[in-house]
C-alpha cells in the first residue's frame, strides 16, 4: 500500500467528495489575456490558444522502444 494511501485511510479521507458523478470535470475559467493562433495555426492545433495546446504523443513518454 502506498504511504498516501494508508494516510487518506487511517484518517478516513478520501481523494474525491463525497458525492461525485463520474462525468463531471473541473474545467478552470480561461484568461482572455493570452495570445491567439492564426487561424491557419489554430485548425491545424485544434484551439486558438497556445495555452491550451497540449498534443498527445501517444507512447512517447512511456520509455517504450518507439522513442
Amino acid at each position: 500500500m502506498e504511504i498516501i494511501d494508508s494516510v487518506m485511510e487511517s484518517y478516513g479521507l478520501s481523494p474525491f467528495p463525497k458525492k461525485t458523478s463520474e462525468t463531471m470535470a473541473y474545467v478552470p475559467f480561461q484568461q482572455y489575456n493570452s495570445k491567439l493562433y492564426s487561424p491557419a495555426q489554430a485548425l491545424e492545433a485544434g484551439t486558438a490558444y497556445p495555452v491550451l495546446n497540449k498534443p498527445f504523443f501517444g507512447g512517447k513518454c512511456s520509455g517504450g522502444k518507439d522513442d
